[in-house]
């Protein structure tokens, strides 16, 4: 049998990238399509009137996962784009006016920890030891590694039960955390890749083991400036990127994907394809046509899916120096809030929200003596709050702003030299997720590992997913992880 030697890669997110990359490096001649005219998905960027405004994904947890990626074409990530070190990590703030820096220092943690509640400083060693064993288990050994049988998922069941794996994020936080402001800086991380913190598996505390160990980074440039270093990396590998090519359907002939056909028409043939795209478009749209998809993706349309997001980019003529590049602004409430998120059914009449300033570590990013944001707040995805946002869109937007300037940002309103917004219609329309999800499948147990969309299809056996929707799941190192799972399974199914 001859090897497969053309993949074709649908999507050109982070996980998409990667994908490639590892597919070009390998000997497999690869082409990646992206409906939109540049490359980056939900790590698209905007820019108005001087200001850049990263789109989506701001934080770099693990620059050794994308370091591997240069080193497979015999290059240094170095050469392509530069990482900047965020210091703190993180600023934690309440309405109350407090505020804990979260930092890569042992020390400050502990000194800001018993100003709360000292008993809590012996606590948060005894988290951070937990977390560090997750991470161990369920990162540095299973975060790339396929679950394609049921098999896999017994043969880790005995670490995840010793890891207690059934408990919510902030369940165990709370074995270990007194201080209810201290249980939310130790809880909220898990929200960063669409999960509820009181839902989601306690696995996923272990993204706080994860900054601990490799720190907080930020590309010179703007996260854009990584995409384009990892797209430059794979056409230097010789791939090819098509933009504008907005995919309509995947061509199977006896159960096998042959070509990915274009709206326009055009149809690229394919050994291997892999879809970047989300998991029910995938399966309703693309192989809508076929007794799989329509299958699948009825099945997946019973899952639950994480929450959306309302981002508010914004431009202002001064810089608000008092913010750090990471901000978290919780508000009164947080289980409460959490749980309208959620579970809807409307949209909840207060917020907490991340506020991104990415000039305190990149001025580069505003024209001279301006700064560029963007603020974060998650809403009820589309299937829990049917919310017509083309008219609460400029009101949300108008009580951010307010928010804003109340708390955090004096003035703002004053300043504002550009700003534009997406919502959940956009999460639908562009990046044709199901619900308008932000981070596709909830990462609840039940959803997690083989629970998840696998990373091969169990009838197409040359078709893949790739990306938030499978194994492991959402975030940077997370769809970079699956990239990893991904590609070693087209490569070994390439070469048999």
């Amino acid at each position: 049998m001859t090897s497969p030697r053309r993949a074709v890669v649908i999507g050109a997110g982070f996980g998409g990238i990667a994908l490639a990359i590892r597919l070009q490096a390998g000997g497999i001649q690869t082409t990646l399509l992206d409906k939109r005219d540049k490359p980056g998905g939900r790590a698209y960027v905007y820019e108005d009137e001087g200001f850049v405004f990263d789109g989506g994904p701001t934080v770099i947890t693990d620059p050794s996962a994308l370091e591997e990626l240069f080193a497979l074409g015999g290059k240094r990530m170095a050469d392509y784009v530069e990482l900047l070190p965020v210091d703190p990590f993180y600023r934690l703030c309440w309405e109350d006016g407090s505020h804990f820096d979260y930092a890569n220092d042992q020390d400050a943690l502990d000194r800001q920890i018993h100003a709360r509640n000292p008993a809590d400083v012996a606590g948060y060693r005894r988290f951070l030891k937990y977390s560090k064993a997750v991470f161990d288990e369920g990162y540095l050994k299973l975060g790339a590694v396929p679950f394609l049988s049921f098999r896999d998922m017994m043969a880790a069941g005995p670490r995840l039960a010793r890891l207690e794996a059934w408990k919510s994020v902030y369940g165990m936080v709370s074995r270990f955390i007194q201080d209810e402001q201290l249980r939310q800086a130790f809880s909220f991380h898990s929200l960063l890749v669409g999960g509820n913190p009181f839902a989601t598996s306690s696995i996923y505390t272990l993204i706080h083991a994860l900054e601990r160990q490799w720190g907080v980074w930020f590309p010179r440039g703007g996260t854009g400036a990584l995409v384009r270093g990892m797209v430059q990396l794979f056409e230097d590998l010789g791939g090819q990127v098509e933009l504008n090519a907005d995919v309509a359907r995947i061509e199977v002939e006896q159960d096998r994907a042959r070509a990915v056909r274009l709206v326009d028409g055009r149809e690229f043939p394919a050994d291997l394809v892999a879809s970047n795209a989300d998991v029910v478009h995938t399966y309703d749209t693309l192989l809508g046509h076929h007794a799989r998809g329509a299958r699948r993706a009825a099945s997946l349309k019973r899952k639950r899916f994480s929450m959306s997001l309302f981002v508010l980019y914004f431009g202002l003529d001064t810089q608000h120096t008092q913010l750090r590049h990471h901000t978290v602004c919780f508000g009164q409430r947080y289980r409460g809030l959490i749980d309208e998120i959620f579970k809807g059914p409307q949209l909840a009449k207060d917020f907490s929200l991340y506020l991104h300033a990415p000039c305190a570590t990149d001025p580069s990013l505003a024209p001279p003596g301006c700064g560029s944001h963007y603020v974060l707040a998650p809403v009820p995805h589309l299937g829990n709050a049917d919310i017509d946002w083309d008219v609460e869109g400029p009101k949300y937007r108008d009580r951010i702003f307010e928010y804003l300037e109340r708390f955090y940002m004096p003035g703002l309103r004053s300043q504002l030299v550009t700003s534009r917004y997406i919502t959940p219609f956009d999460f639908r329309d562009t990046l044709n997720a199901h619900h308008g999800s932000a981070f596709s499948l909830e990462p609840v147990l039940t959803q997690s590992a083989w629970f998840r969309p696998h990373n091969r299809d169990a009838d197409i056996p040359n078709l893949y997913l790739v990306g938030a929707g499978t194994h492991p799941g959402a975030g940077v190192p997370g769809v970079v992880g699956s990239a990893k799972a991904t590609a070693g399974l087209m490569l070994a199914d390439a070469a048999a």
